[in-house]
């Protein structure tokens, strides 16, 4: 996954390093911004780290409708728990 935020710019904000694009990267940045987070090296662990656990429960929740034949095999995954 790329990292947010790490690579101060020439204005001293910081910009997100080139390179190729991890197709989680906006799923990533989607549950940021729906939970009000700017991901980054100056937010909290806790912070960055609810980014994270939010993705998990989406993952699990959707993991456990699949065992149980209760969704299609392709959902979106973001209204899941909505």
């Amino acid at each position: 996954m790329n990292i947010i935020n790490t690579r101060p710019s020439d204005e001293g904000s910081y910009t997100k390093p080139k390179g190729p694009i991890d197709p989680i990267d906006p799923i990533v940045q989607q549950v940021a911004h729906e939970l009000g987070v700017t991901l980054g090296a100056d937010s909290t662990a806790r912070a960055n780290g609810s980014v994270g656990g939010e993705i998990t429960k989406r993952l699990v929740a959707i993991g456990l409708q699949k065992m149980s034949g209760s969704i299609s095999p392709q959902p979106d995954p973001w209204k899941v728990l909505h």
